[in-house]
């Protein structure tokens, strides 16, 4: 079977045959690719070939060449959109309609730091302020740091994983890149493209490998910043490991909450749960999963939401129709129906879902009247799970959206601007949406989380600033 698959071998300098790790379809069990596994030894020779070129080329490299190796791969990469959509579809089980909605915005994202790798300026400094400093020019400017480690998730195989690349690049800096072992190929074929588009060898360097031989990534001396998003559990472990000086961005894990205010349009915010709680299978860290719902409305919201999920068509992520493919595993699967169990025990009420339909896809589940201790409620589901709750008034629902270990992302609908102010500025949580889901996200806006959803921010322009440190310079000049 491994001889009619493609073959993705290392290409990391000084490194041999290694073993290969198949690569299935979460939907079909298809093997689509085998992929060379790094071990400790192909990690450290990874990490110096990344710092070699680093110093030898990229901190080197002028803006205008960044900038447009980043305009090539946008180019590349659209011109190859269904192939790129095919393979996040094959391996990650996102519907193939979402997966050309992920590769465009992965072309933007390496388009928008195209343009900001041109944006990298510093300042100058008016040291005479200061009594005795007439002769002094001071000026900063902004430097990459060196090699970023970047470990990336399932859910967004690829572009996730180019908000850990563009910005990288746009700054001068090398990139070593552990991807999901469930999804490796989107990156695999992304290095191709940025090859293509002029990359040097080295600037980009690919450490397909599983579970805990990513540690040596993590500890090296010679990695600059280690950018991470995944689970908090994870997330959070790997900061206690990382060498002494080594920067971090951790994106973790959310438990996003939409508050609909008895004012509010139901059916747009209908829609927006619908497709916010349900895209992906739920695999995302801005899904929507608690919904609080003021009870004047409340009724008549529950009806759309319900009539809503169940009309939505799962299966097959080839499938131009379907809008709910499978998760990324079995075991994923069976934890997410345990919790919905554990919630009608509790004593929610299913109205929609809860059911396996074979081939990893699980129904888009609704659950009400569920109790805050509840793991649908508390925890972070990371599946196809809404639970929908009451208030009283907007203080209350802002309580209840604060009453998390998360903060991540949060929506509110409302046609009240004193409401809408008032949730935005009091819900403890890295983006406020107000009218639409905190599934949303554009690419140049600043990505973050607050509590244990994690630390540092992306956006390309944010994660440059992430990648890059300012040094001043001082002129001590003769008086004129």
């Amino acid at each position: 079977m491994l001889k009619e698959i493609a073959k993705y071998p290392l290409k990391i300098k000084g490194t041999e045959s290694s073993e290969l790790n198949e690569v299935k379809s979460p939907f079909s069990g298809e093997v689509i690719a085998a992929v060379a596994q790094a071990d400790e030894k192909a990690i450290k020779l990874a990490i110096t070939q990344a710092h070699e070129t680093f110093h030898s080329v990229m901190k080197k490299m002028p803006a205008h060449k960044r900038s447009q190796i980043l305009a090539n791969a946008a180019k590349l990469l659209s011109e190859q959109l269904e192939d790129f959509a095919r393979t996040i579809a094959l391996e990650g089980g996102k519907p193939i309609k979402d997966a050309r909605i992920e590769v465009s915005r992965a072309v933007m994202t390496f388009t928008i730091a195209s343009e900001e790798a041109l944006r990298l300026d510093g300042e100058q400094i008016a040291m005479d302020r200061q009594p005795g400093n007439e002769g002094r020019i001071g000026m900063v400017m902004r430097e990459p740091i060196g090699v970023i480690g970047a470990i990336t998730p399932f859910n967004f195989p690829l572009n996730l994983v180019a908000h850990k690349l563009a910005p990288a690049i746009a700054s001068g800096c090398t990139i070593v890149l552990k991807p999901a072992s469930q999804t490796p190929v989107s990156s695999l074929k992304l290095a191709e493209v940025l090859a293509q588009a002029g990359l040097p060898e080295g600037a980009l360097v690919l450490t397909p490998c599983r579970g805990s031989k990513g540690i040596h990534l993590v500890s090296d001396t010679r990695i600059a910043m280690i950018t991470f998003t995944g689970s908090q559990e994870v997330g959070w472990n790997l900061r206690s490991q990382i060498a002494p000086g080594t920067r971090i961005i951790l994106e973790l894990g959310g438990n996003a909450g939409l508050v609909v205010h008895g004012d509010a349009d139901l059916t747009l915010a209908a829609k927006a749960a619908a497709r916010g709680g349900y895209v992906n299978a739920g695999q995302t860290c801005i899904s929507v999963q608690r919904v609080y719902v003021q009870e004047s409305a409340y009724d008549k919201f529950l009806t759309t939401f319900v009539d809503l999920v169940k009309n939505l068509r799962c299966g097959d992520p080839l499938d131009e129709s379907v809008d709910v493919g499978p998760m990324i595993d079995t075991g994923s699967v069976d934890k997410t129906v345990e919790w919905i169990d554990e919630a009608v025990k509790g004593g929610a009420k299913l109205l929609a879902g809860g059911k396996k339909q074979g081939n990893n896809v699980l129904e888009p589940t609704v659950l009400s009247e569920t109790a805050p201790n509840l793991s649908v409620v508390c925890q972070e589901v990371f599946g196809p799970v809404v639970a929908v709750m009451k208030y009283k008034d907007i203080d209350e629902a802002i309580k209840l959206m604060n009453d998390s270990r998360y903060g991540l992302q949060a929506g509110v609908f409302t046609q009240n601007l004193e409401v809408a102010f008032k949730a935005a500025r009091q819900i403890d949580a890295g983006g406020v949406m107000v009218n639409d889901a905190p599934t949303f996200r554009a690419d140049h806006m600043p990505y973050g989380g607050r509590k244990e959803s994690g630390v540092g921010l992306e956006g390309v322009k944010y994660a440059i600033a992430e990648m890059t440190q300012p040094k001043f310079i001082c002129l001590n000049l003769p008086p004129l």
